[in-house]
């Protein structure tokens, strides 16, 4: 085995970049909270810093994610991190039957409620929650397109074991941080903090004009806390004292926002609330929802209008599609029988040895009608000789 010796000031210095600059998240490993990365967004964070960009002269220490992963590698080996192995929590058999048996009491117990309902109400209510139920449906298709955003899943939970491979590997592996250096901004803080306490000690020894100063600093502050406090006070007794002189009908707040969990200059604004809660409320609430209700009765009215009108339109035109079909079939039947009466025609008149047989009685009355005709003809040119003279 190789003897893994101290590390560089390098290596420090890649492993303190890499600690405060990789996406890092915490869990408990072994009854401890531990920190942890994962080894692909490791090595994209190295890609990205100073070490990945050659300078004059030099080679760049990350040229690859291969090389990347080689120098974890050594890093992992003077123990800077180290892999980690990800163990989903399974629940046990007991609380999953006795969620399936909530869930399906919860399921019946909801549609016993709906079945007392539906049945309590009226046709009209039935349907109005249909129409509702259409649009939501037309929401839910327009939500599920793709570019908008989906319900959150529920995460399930995990413990972290130690892994029996140590090894760096590019990808989804965990990695937990062993290495843990002071930030500089918490080195500051600290040495601000020590700072104040000594001075704080030292107060006798300031000049004069600094502890008088100080002095009447501290004053106006204790004086704004007890005027806020007193305020407080004040604005209860307030709007009790109104209370009980008008009944309990109105409720005045001076300064509502004091006491609430806002900003400082949120807490003085607005100056003061008011709320009438009288029976002239009560009966503006009444007359608010009957408004509402007249409404919905008018389009539910105005649905039912238009649902007959459409009725009416689809029937005349039923008739006009039937009416035209009739006419049609007229036609047809009027050009069946002229092309029946050609045929005869054509059979009739043919060729010129085609003949009838003519009975007598049909002969003596074309005779007659023959006379007839002559007789008219007669008559006619007799009339205009006579109307001449």
């Amino acid at each position: 085995l190789q003897e893994v010796g101290e590390p560089f000031k390098e290596e420090k210095a890649v492993a303190k970049y890499l600690r405060f600059n990789c996406p890092t998240k915490s869990t408990n490993m072994m009854g401890h909270r531990v920190d942890y990365f994962i080894a692909s967004k490791a090595v994209d964070c190295l890609l990205d810093s100073k070490w990945a960009k050659a300078k004059k002269g030099e080679e760049a220490l990350f040229t690859t994610r291969e090389s990347v992963v080689d120098y974890c590698n050594r890093l992992l080996k003077k123990q800077f991190f180290h892999r980690a192995l990800k163990v989903m929590k399974m629940k046990p058999d007991k609380d999953i039957k006795k969620e399936k048996e909530k869930g399906k009491a919860e399921s019946g117990k909801e549609e016993e409620k709906k079945s007392k309902k539906e049945s309590g109400k009226d046709e009209k209510t039935k349907k109005e929650k249909e129409k509702k139920k259409d649009g939501e449906k037309e929401e839910c298709k327009k939500d599920e397109t793709p570019g908008t955003p989906k319900k959150k899943e529920t995460k399930r939970k995990f413990k972290l074991e130690p892994h029996e491979d140590q090894v760096f590997l590019d990808g989804n592996e965990v990695y937990v941080w062993i290495y843990d250096p002071v930030h500089f901004k918490t080195f500051a803080m600290g040495l601000v903090l020590v700072i104040a306490v000594i001075a704080a000690t030292l107060f006798p020894l300031w000049p004069a004009e600094m502890r008088v100063g100080v002095y009447y600093l501290s004053v106006g502050a204790g004086c704004f806390v007890a005027s806020i406090l007193l305020l407080a006070v004040a604005r209860c007794i307030l709007f009790l004292i109104i209370w009980l002189i008008t009944g309990g009908r109105h409720h005045f707040w001076f300064l509502p926002n004091l006491t609430a969990d806002v900003g400082f200059i949120d807490s003085f604004r607005p100056l003061y609330t008011h709320e009438y809660k009288g029976p002239k409320a009560d009966l503006k609430k009444e007359e608010k929802s009957e408004s509402k209700k007249q409404q919905k009765y008018d389009s539910e009215e105005k649905s039912d209008s238009e649902k007959k009108e459409e009725e009416e339109c689809g029937k005349t035109e039923a008739t006009r599609n039937s009416g035209t079909e009739g006419s049609g079939g007229e036609r047809h039947s009027d050009t069946d029988s002229d092309r029946r009466e050609d045929d005869r025609s054509q059979h009739s008149s043919g060729n010129g040895n085609d003949f009838e047989m003519i009975t007598k009685e049909e002969l003596e009355q074309q005779t007659d009608e023959e006379d007839c005709e002559e007789e008219e003809e007669e008559d006619t040119e007799s009339r205009p000789s006579h109307e001449k003279s």
